[in-house]
């Protein structure tokens, strides 16, 4: 990797806001993701969308809303309230691509290792075959620790979060296909009262995932009927595509219904449809639109 040259980058912000293009806050946050920025750019990609190529979920009845599928190499956004399914759903498209030939890496910032291969068990999966052939790895990460360590990095204004970040998610020689992270949501809890070092720490993350040609899919909280999708609304911008699990209110009982809300370069259903939850996973009926007044 060719070193980066700081002194040209400071030349190029101050010239930057010599011309009023940029404010003060905004030269310091560019001067301190400058690193990270160059890492990432140095990282050889493994692919990306000029392949055309599309990955399937799996999910019964859910690939039905797509023309082709999810392009892959995308970042997706899995956004629903608690108690509608997103780890459920996350779970069940990574036992498909295991046993499909495809290595998966879910990262989990919430629940240990053990608790979620125990919800892989409820719903008849078997997650210590999967983890024995090497196809799928499950990592609990700190939130506490993510957030001082990139703290760290931006407050001596040097290191790279790539470097960091690299063996931290990936591991010697593990090279995943398909990424889980679950949630953005703990993820965000790593930084209170530090918006601006968490949109940093989410950018790096988002062009990170994307230098590496996984597809990936990005867990985040919301209320059950969500206006905004995401911790700060930034991710659902910098995703490619955002899917939306909903927990509908129906008198006295609840309904769970699912919609693709955006995907890039994939032609898709634009409805609400109905989503079910067995004891055999989730189950998704493309023909039964969701209609009516939804609330959470």
């Amino acid at each position: 990797m060719a070193e980066l040259d700081m002194k040209k980058v400071k030349n190029e912000i101050a010239k930057k806001l010599k011309a009023g293009d940029i404010e003060p806050h905004e030269a310091q946050i560019l001067e301190q993701r400058a690193p990270a920025a160059h890492a990432i750019a140095s990282v050889p990609a493994k692919g990306g969308h000029a392949a055309k190529s599309y990955v399937k979920t799996g999910v019964p009845g859910f690939d039905a809303l797509f023309e082709k599928g999810i392009p892959k190499g995308s970042t997706i956004l899995m956004a629903g309230g608690a108690g509608s399914g997103k780890t459920i759903f996350c779970l069940q498209m990574a036992v498909y691509q295991a046993t499909h030939g495809k290595k998966c890496f879910y990262m989990s910032f919430e629940e240990n290792e053990e608790h979620l291969m125990e919800h892989m068990r409820d719903f008849g999966w078997d997650p210590e075959a999967l983890i024995d052939s090497g196809m799928l790895r499950i990592k609990k990460f700190s939130p506490l620790e993510v957030g001082e360590r990139m703290g760290a990095v931006l407050a001596r204004e040097r290191g790279s979060v790539p470097v960091e970040l690299a063996p931290m998610i990936l591991g010697e020689g593990f090279e995943p296909d398909f990424i889980v992270l679950d949630s953005l949501s703990a993820v965000a809890s790593a930084f209170p009262g530090k918006d601006g070092y968490y949109r940093i720490y989410i950018e790096q993350l988002f062009d990170f995932f994307e230098s590496l040609g996984s597809t990936t899919f990005l867990i985040a909280e919301t209320t059950q009927v969500p206006e905004i999708f995401s911790p700060t609304g930034i991710e659902e911008f910098l995703a490619d595509g955002v899917i939306v699990l909903y927990n509908i209110k129906r008198g006295d009982t609840r309904e769970s219904a699912v919609e693709v809300l955006k995907m890039r370069g994939s032609k898709h259903e634009k409805k609400i449809v109905a989503m079910q939850i067995t004891d055999r996973g989730i189950n998704v009926y493309p023909e039964q639109q969701i209609f009516g007044d939804i609330k959470g």
